[in-house]
């Protein structure tokens, strides 16, 4: 246990009393200092047969191979951008298997309702990413500075013209000609779903140098995305069916599971790529991006979990007779269905790993001996506000922890909604926490930032007791 006596002498010296606030007469704040961190096992992906079966079933070679091929070496987003619209495009067909289900039972109104949000979210992720893009770079349709003009042959833009004379204001929309969304806005059935996502284009790319050329008003006149060629919807959707070994398979569910996964594997790339610029910008010292980057990432978090709630539309019986055709089972207490997706399983210790990262943001070593120095630098920083940028950072790294833990607490829960609470853990103890269960263990485990919960557990109890009055 530390006596934080020692750490009251030291802020006293920048703005604080010398004496430490107390809420007994024992010289320890004993009730503020955390508790010693518990050893939590790490985590580790199910067996090699499971995670291969699950890549296999996904397509995941083939997918993976369009999301590692660069082919705008000078464009820094392509690593994200490729996988963020890919998932969106699989957004797009996922409308389209919904509205096409030919099961009288199924909840359409709400999964109509989920997809919308479900595109909006992944369309305000991909904003957050074009805000800084560097136009020269982006591989880009400019044909609003033909004046409106288009060429004879394989047009693919509407142009708009806002009034008449010399001085006309001519607007030009730019219409991919391989993504499903342009097909879903002619579509009778889908024609509400898609217009809804092409005006939460419009609204979220406001802020960007240009927009995605999927066919939305386009107001501001803007350059469009290549978005055929940066997506490669028809390649894409040559992935959109299950292997040839299961297309046997007679559950129209079938198609619900397979794209929601596939949605979920290409944001968890996205998380992996990110994970590789917030370490890189933190190494150079680029805190300002680190920041900036470290929210998107706690966005694309959220959005993981948006992506797993689709599960709680399926039909249970379809979905559990899927299970079963699929032969997917857990063989020990420990193992979680998630656990297939080695990304999954890197992404969660890469994020928990970027508390290593503390020390350095502080410019600070950490104390062989276990003493306080990284919890004093952080309260220093707090209280003197000298670097902003830095406190930004520290609690963007917060945020992801929560975002975190945040996934699979609601994947706990999830897992009993869809399959009942025995089959999710293999025993009737799922109501229990113990060593076996690896899913609590994630969200339950104590902070992984322990020096920055101290330094704000100690100045919020200053603020209660010395700070009265001020």
């Amino acid at each position: 246990m530390v006596d934080l006596d020692c750490k009251a002498k030291m802020v006293s010296s920048d703005s604080m009393p010398s004496r430490s606030p107390r809420r007994s007469s024992s010289n320890k704040l004993t009730a503020l200092v955390p508790p010693p961190p518990v050893r939590v096992p790490d985590l580790s992906p199910a067996s090699d047969t499971d995670c291969f079966a699950y890549e296999h079933y996904l397509r995941l070679p083939q997918i993976k191979e369009l999301w590692n091929t660069v082919e705008f070496p000078g464009w820094k987003n392509e690593a994200v951008l490729k996988p963020a619209l890919q998932a969106l495009e699989f957004t797009f067909r996922f409308v389209s298997i919904v509205l096409s289900d030919p099961r009288p039972y199924v909840n359409q109104r709400e999964w109509r309702r989920r997809l919308e949000s479900l595109a909006t979210s992944q369309i305000e992720v991909i904003s957050l990413f074009c805000e800084d893009d560097k136009i020269e770079t982006v591989p880009i349709v400019n044909i609003g500075g033909s004046g409106g003009v288009l060429t004879r042959e394989g047009s693919s833009a509407e142009v708009w013209k806002l009034n008449d004379g010399e001085d006309a204001t001519v607007l030009v929309s730019q219409i991919s000609e391989e993504s499903l969304l342009p097909r879903l806005d002619t579509w009778k059935k889908s024609e509400d779903v898609a217009q809804k996502i092409l005006y939460s284009i419009e609204c979220q790319m406001r802020r960007c140098p240009y927009t995605l050329g999927l066919g939305e008003p386009n107001l501001n006149g803007k350059p469009s995305l290549n978005y055929d060629a940066v997506c490669k919807p028809s390649e894409l959707h040559a992935l959109s069916k299950t292997p040839p070994d299961q297309a046997n398979v007679n559950n129209y569910e079938n198609r619900t599971v397979f794209t929601t996964h596939q949605i979920l594997e290409s944001w968890i790339y996205v998380a992996q790529q990110l994970l590789n610029r917030i370490e890189s910008e933190i190494d150079s010292n680029d805190f300002e991006n680190a920041s900036s980057d470290s929210y998107i990432l706690e966005q694309v978090w959220k959005l993981l979990t948006e992506v797993e709630d689709l599960h709680l539309l399926m039909d249970p019986d379809d979905f559990l007779r899927l299970k079963n055709q699929l032969d997917v089972k857990t063989t020990t207490e420990s193992e979680s269905f998630c656990f297939r997706s080695k990304s999954l399983i890197e992404i969660t210790k890469r994020s928990k790993d970027l508390r290593h990262k503390v020390p350095y943001i502080l410019d600070v070593e950490v104390d062989p001996m276990g003493g306080p120095r990284i919890q004093e630098a952080a309260m220093k920083l707090y209280r003197k506000k000298h670097n902003p940028v830095k406190i930004h950072l520290l609690q963007g790294l917060q945020a992801i922890e929560a975002a975190v833990k945040k996934f699979y607490y609601s994947y706990k829960q999830l897992l009993v909604v869809a399959m009942g609470s025995v089959e999710a853990k293999g025993s009737l103890a799922f109501v229990t926490v113990d060593s076996s269960d690896s899913l609590a263990q994630i969200f339950l485990e104590p902070t992984y930032f322990p020096s920055l919960d101290g330094a704000k557990t100690f100045l919020g109890d200053y603020w209660s007791h010395e700070g009265r009055g001020r």
